[in-house]
């Protein structure tokens, strides 16, 4: 069951990266109706010019793999913990899992989560479901309340498939919708026949196969002194804004999988947990970004930083694939956030500037300081703040987090951005959304501000308004009273 890679055809709204994959089935435990609707995914990948092997062998792109819903996978079972040994792969694809749910089914387990979330404390009987660790009713709750039933219901099916991407098909007599999850908590819905589905679904999956991290991060350079580090101004900034930034509840919660799921050796396949977000400020006195280190490695509480969860960004890799970075003499020196490269890199493109005061003279990027967060915006001031659009393809098929297409994506739409290409634009605050991820905010130099406080004086009177829920597609701002309102669809 295999052929030749051909051209992808034609998509409406198509990534222009995108590449043939090479993809393997690998069925796990399934439904007559799911089983039909994977036979048709896999012709559906060749037709659009990808090539299904039989057995996976070499570099292989993608597996599919199957499992009931409600039902836990053994880990030893697990097609993430156990393909690469057992074909004797040279690193794990990308694992998909297939999910069927009845549609009254999938309303009854909403409309559960939908009255339990009500609860300002959680109860663990209300989140007791097979498979998941004692702990895991905190994670499922916390992560309810901020994306609402369906993120409650993914946590739970990633947990019991031990699978980070998975895709719930719908459907009674046939599959009527497909909602694909990923680790940041994404669920894009897609709808149709069977063919406008499975088209959509392969774009997805190749969307994700098409891409790659960028957090190959490389130490460059001496060390910085510790006498130098502790006459900074921005370190200290960031230890502020961290604070001020956890009062206006701006970080989700940490997931941590160990409260998902009691898994043995499961930093060999997934990171233990993954941050809630990230950010940096320039510092002019030594010409670097002083940045969160990633929480992957580590939790990392980003409401409550030390100056052991501070990076030093110099600059890029030249094949792009991280950043390069100094230490600090003295201190933990643990790699930066996975988006260091777009939060460097968004700053190519744009102007710099001269600075006065106590940098007088100081050459520096118009964006000063740069937020990224797991956090949707409901609604902007225009007057104060200005919204740079992605490119189309991307609210199509959003892209994941630290990879090369998202710091390609937030720094082409920064680059278009008015009030960055032109410093004298009164407007002090840009952002962008990425569907099913977050938003990204940058601010511009008001000296005797501290850093990110033109960003948190913003939130406080108004002018930007954050929002839990995160568009998962299409979406625009449109006038409403003075300011421009979110609107999806």
């Amino acid at each position: 069951m295999s052929h030749m890679p051909a051209k992808i055809i034609p998509f409406p709204l198509t990534h222009t990266w995108l590449r043939p994959i090479r993809l393997s089935y690998l069925p796990g435990p399934t439904t007559p109706l799911l089983a039909e609707f994977a036979a048709g995914l896999l012709d559906c990948f060749q037709e659009h010019g990808h090539t299904v092997l039989e057995v996976p062998q070499g570099e292989v792109d993608v597996l599919l793999t199957t499992a009931v819903f409600g039902q836990p996978v053994h880990w030893r079972e697990a097609v993430l913990f156990t393909a690469k040994r057992r074909f004797g792969l040279p690193f794990t694809p990308i694992v998909f899992t297939l999910l069927h749910v009845r549609p009254g089914d999938l309303q009854r387990v909403l409309d559960h989560f939908r009255r339990v979330l009500q609860k300002k404390t959680p109860q663990p009987e209300d989140y007791a479901y097979p498979g998941l660790a004692p702990m895991a009713y905190r994670t499922l709750h916390e992560q309810g309340r901020r994306g609402g039933p369906i993120m409650a219901l993914a946590r739970v099916i990633q947990a019991q498939s031990l699978s980070a991407r998975t895709i719930l098909l719908v459907g009674e007599r046939s599959i009527e919708a497909a909602y694909t999850f990923d680790l940041v908590g994404a669920h894009p819905r897609s709808e149709g026949d069977i063919k406008s589905i499975s088209a959509d679904l392969v774009m997805r999956i190749t969307t994700a196969a098409s891409t790659h991290e960028v957090t190959q991060h490389r130490v460059v350079g001496e060390p910085i002194p510790m006498d130098i580090w502790r006459h900074l101004a921005a370190p200290q900034a960031m230890l502020n804004a961290s604070r001020e930034l956890g009062v206006r509840d701006f970080f989700t919660e940490m997931v941590r999988v160990a409260n998902l799921v009691n898994v043995p050796l499961l930093d060999a396949a997934i990171s233990s947990q993954y941050s809630e977000g990230c950010f940096a400020t320039w510092e002019p006195g030594i010409g670097a970004l002083i940045a969160t280190v990633t929480g992957s490695a580590r939790p990392v509480e980003k409401d409550r930083l030390t100056e052991d969860e501070l990076a030093v960004i110099v600059g890029v890799r030249p094949d792009g694939m991280g950043a390069l970075v100094r230490e600090v003499e003295g201190k933990r020196n643990d790699p930066p956030s996975s988006e260091a490269v777009e939060m460097m890199g968004m700053d190519a493109p744009l102007p710099r500037i001269s600075l006065d005061g106590r940098w007088k003279g100081a050459v520096v990027p118009v964006a000063r300081s740069k937020l990224h967060g797991h956090r949707g915006v409901r609604s902007y001031d225009p007057h104060s703040i200005e919204h740079a659009p992605l490119d189309p393809p991307y609210y199509r098929l959003p892209v994941s987090c630290a990879t090369e297409a998202q710091a390609n994506a937030i720094r082409t739409a920064f680059s278009r951005a008015e009030a960055l290409r032109n410093p004298a634009d009164p407007r002090q605050i840009v952002f962008t959304v990425l569907p099913g991820h977050g938003a990204v905010i940058v601010e511009k130099w008001i000296p005797e501000k501290a850093p990110f406080q033109i960003i948190w004086e913003a939130i406080d009177q108004g002018l930007i308004e954050i929002d839990n829920l995160v568009p998962q597609g299409h979406f625009d701002y449109v006038p409403a009273g003075g300011r421009m309102r979110l609107r999806e669809g």
